[in-house]
């Protein structure tokens, strides 16, 4: 899920009575929730390294207690720095004035410990250890999902019943945390007395709220799987089905449908038990896997991508630049044709057209470039002749094909 809901859902853990038992207990909860997605630093080694190691090593259940400890660490860290600078006052001179304007010697005075409520560090880790699983929950009910067991089963697993932002959560946080603030205005209007730990209730209310959806949409999503399998849109063999979910509507589902030949896919309400799918509109035929094709699929991205991707499809879709990046500029007998890799998952109906490789959500390209040896055998190529494809060359043979740039969202790699 975004962040958004990661933190706020380690904000009720918290706030659901673990707060009662150590100080701290929130802003462990509230860190821990969100902390696992610190692998999308790996961005920075570029967005093929991002998509390779997210949701990797952090997003595993081997993980979840090692995050509990380095952030309680943080905070013990963080509690003896704070409650140091208070521990002593600062010296004083040797005489001040009291409130009568006369002087009187002064003394080294010890000031109170910042934190009132004392802090149980057993109850602190099993906050932050609870909404460190929670992260691996979340992640786990959208279509993106996660590889809990890495690196021993690198297989990915996904519910695929949550939309990865969905506002319905964002409205239960909003309740759970917005109210107590305004019970509380109505407390000070009449002069009630102010309760410690408010808003127990509605942290509650808003996780129970959470579980309530989950269910729902799970059970939704059986159904949507149901009627496809009952009534199959395609005479086609079907080889696997696959089931997205929409955001705010648990009715409303997208499915995919593989045959050996094409891809179909269609529109689910399980509300009214309808699906909506026109053959003219809804089948993509498979891509022709051609020598590019392969040569990208041997990239560092290609074999990144298809790792993740479980509805990948890779397309040589010919020499079209990507939005924002320039083709490769080539001496001349030399050509290029971009390769696109997209997955099925998120080609949802509001999506843009897929046609273009600017437009594929989540999608990512590379550039291979042909020269003069495109099909001819590797005995026969000179010794100093450079393994590459020409324009006119026989592309029946993946010989001759090397990547020249690849990228992910219009972001270059070379």
């Amino acid at each position: 899920m975004e962040p958004i809901t990661h933190f706020l859902t380690g904000a009720c853990i918290g706030r659901a009575g673990l707060n009662r038992k150590t100080a701290y207990a929130t802003l462990a909860a509230t860190l821990a929730a969100e902390a696992a997605d610190l692998d999308i630093l790996w961005g920075f080694a570029g967005p093929v390294k991002g998509l390779q190691h997210h949701r990797g090593i952090t997003h595993t259940f081997w993980a979840a207690p090692v995050v509990a400890g380095v952030i309680v660490g943080a905070i013990w860290l963080y509690d003896r720095v704070r409650n140091s600078r208070r521990l002593v006052a600062p010296p004083l001179s040797s005489a001040q004035a009291d409130d009568k304007g006369r002087n009187v010697p002064s003394s080294p005075s010890v000031a109170p410990l910042l934190t009132q409520q004392p802090i149980h560090w057993g109850w602190l880790y099993t906050a932050a250890f609870v909404a460190a699983l929670s992260h691996l929950f979340l992640d786990w009910t959208n279509n993106y999902g996660l590889r809990p067991f890495f690196p021993f089963n690198p297989r990915w697993y996904a519910g695929s019943f949550m939309f990865i932002a969905e506002p319905v959560l964002w409205f239960f946080f909003f309740l759970a945390f917005f109210m107590p603030w305004l019970l509380g205005l109505t407390d000070r209007e009449i002069g009630a007395r102010r309760k410690p730990f408010r808003g127990r209730g509605w942290a509650i209310f808003a996780l129970l709220g959470m579980l309530a959806l989950d269910c729902l949409r799970w059970g939704e999503h059986a159904q949507a799987r149901a009627m496809l399998e009952n009534d199959p849109i395609t005479s086609a063999p079907i080889k696997r089905i696959g089931l997205e979910p929409y955001p705010i509507n648990p009715f409303h589902w997208h499915a995919i449908l593989e045959t050996p030949d094409f891809y179909q896919s269609a529109e689910i309400n399980t509300l009214r038990s309808a699906v909506d799918s026109d053959p003219r509109a809804d089948v993509m035929y498979k891509p022709a896997d051609t020598p590019a094709v392969e040569a990208a699929k041997r990239t560092l991205l290609g074999q990144v991508y298809l790792d993740w991707g479980t509805w990948a499809v890779v397309r040589d879709v010919g020499q079209e630049p990507v939005a924002g990046i320039a083709p490769p500029n080539l001496l001349a007998g030399r050509t290029w044709t971009t390769v696109e890799f997209s997955d099925l998952r998120f080609q949802y109906a509001f999506a843009p057209d897929r046609g273009l490789v600017r437009r594929a959500p989540l999608g990512g390209w590379v550039y291979v470039v042909g020269g003069p040896d495109a099909g001819v055998p590797a005995d026969n190529r000179g010794p100093h002749e450079a393994i590459s494809a020409s324009r006119g060359g026989d592309r029946s043979s993946s010989v001759g094909w090397e990547e020249a740039a690849e990228g992910m969202g219009s972001r270059e790699q070379h």
